[in-house]
């Protein structure tokens, strides 16, 4: 029998989640080179001339550049990251690299986050160039390593060493953002306008090292426990900036529901909820805890990693409750810290992407909202581009797409793949 004819951009994504870039962080990574000369190759084939920046072994970085109708017309930047965050096979339904399509669903580490997108970018393209066209300005296509390590190794070094890729943009489209929710069983989509600050934080405690068997009440892995305990029950309070005022609007307008009550709204988007929610507030998750090398071994030190999370411009006051609430006996060290961002939702590159969204799904409302994580955005930033996300996807409401993002048998349906491109090439051909 033979095997079932897809969409491109299906099979593209696909070929891509096949290639393993797992991120652990803190330069331990599979590297991003394999799936860097793909797309080169991919680029190639449909006429343009990438380049590629590598700064660190294998954390590879390419770039083309697309020339539009209207050269007087500012750049867009359309990005997106080429690595992933590790997935335990044994946890997963699926080969979580094998890139498997069944069922009308792409499944693989990457189908959401972010090697969608990435097929979505590189097919749309395709298609514009194929038809002997070209978008309405020039286009800069990048795809970076490292991202899921705060970009560290990527973007952050792109835009310091190879700032001339981006000559003449002013706006940029990338994750996480353009996808439907469902609210009350009316759809609605969500544009990304701003990020949380990211701060990743280690949190350090010492002791005296001893016998296991001993009375030992200096204990670094007791102190790192009450720490993280304490950090894991902070309950941070809600803060609201201009963006999620206007997102909680939105969700009134299609609830009927009260805006005093902010979690509440929330909840009505099903799935999305959680992530919705934590846009609304600071956020502090412990993820990795290392202390001790031998049973019998009481260590003299132990630490923690917190993923901070924070509402732009409450950066310091963050910390400095953080110290609070773990003590003084508990260092805390800043291992990354990058920058929260917002920008009203409107002007023309806004107009366009509702207007994209408008034609392919009428009368379906857009609301703008803070992402509460980050993307290479942040780096682009630095070179004055203003960044949004806008990577459209038409979901079902029964998926739960937000909580794939770094989850276990992360899957996209390949209609949303297909629709996705669609309002994408359209965007790209008339903005």
């Amino acid at each position: 029998m033979s095997e079932p004819q897809h969409p491109e951009v299906a099979l593209i994504a696909r070929d891509l989640i096949r290639i393993d870039t797992s991120n652990f962080g803190g330069g331990r990574a599979a590297g991003e080179r394999e799936a860097a000369e793909y797309v080169g190759a991919y680029l190639e084939s449909v006429g343009l001339t990438p380049e590629y920046y590598e700064p660190v072994p294998r954390r590879t970085n390419v770039m083309a550049r697309v020339p539009g109708r209207d050269p007087s017309k500012p750049a867009l930047v359309v990005h997106g990251h080429l690595d992933v965050v590790p997935a335990m096979a044994e946890d997963w339904s699926v080969d979580p690299f094998a890139g498997e399509i069944r069922d009308g669903l792409l499944w693989g580490r990457g189908a959401v986050d972010m090697k969608n997108m990435d097929a979505m970018i590189l097919t749309s393209v395709a298609d514009i160039l194929r038809a002997g066209e070209q978008p309405e300005r020039d286009l800069v296509l990048a795809f970076f390593a490292d991202e899921e390590n705060g970009g560290v190794e990527g973007s952050a070094l792109v835009v310091k060493d190879r700032p001339e890729w981006f000559a003449g943009a002013t706006e940029a489209i990338s994750e996480v953002g353009g996808y439907s929710i469902s609210v009350d069983d009316r759809r609605a989509y969500l544009l990304q306008v701003g990020e949380k600050a990211l701060i990743w934080i280690r949190l350090v405690a010492q002791g005296r090292a001893g016998h296991g068997s001993r009375l030992h009440e200096d204990n670094a892995i007791v102190k790192l426990a009450g720490a993280v305990a304490a950090i894991g029950a902070a309950r941070w309070p809600i803060r609201l900036t201009p963006t999620t005022e206007a997102l909680l609007r939105g969700l009134a307008d299609l609830t009927g529901g009260s805006l005093d009550d902010p979690d509440a709204l929330a909840s009505a988007a099903g799935p999305a909820e959680a992530f919705l929610r934590s846009t609304l507030r600071t956020t502090t998750n412990p993820t990795v805890l290392t202390a001790g090398y031998k049973h019998n071994v009481i260590p003299e030190r132990a630490e923690a990693l917190i993923d901070v999370r924070v509402i732009p411009g409450t950066e310091d006051d963050v910390l400095a409750e953080l110290q609070r609430i773990v003590g003084d006996d508990i260092v805390i060290e800043t291992v990354v810290r990058d920058i929260g961002m917002e920008t009203p939702f409107a002007g023309p590159l806004v107009d366009a992407m509702v207007g994209a969204l408008g034609r392919h799904d009428p009368g379906v409302p857009v609301i703008p909202y803070l992402l509460g994580a980050g993307t290479d955005n942040k780096a682009l930033t630095t070179l004055g581009i203003t960044g949004y996300g806008f990577a459209p996807l038409r979901l079902p409401a029964d998926l739960d797409f937000t909580g794939m993002f770094h989850g276990v048998d992360e899957r996209v349906p390949v209609e949303s793949l297909v629709f996705g491109q669609q309002v994408l090439t359209d965007l790209l051909r008339t903005y």
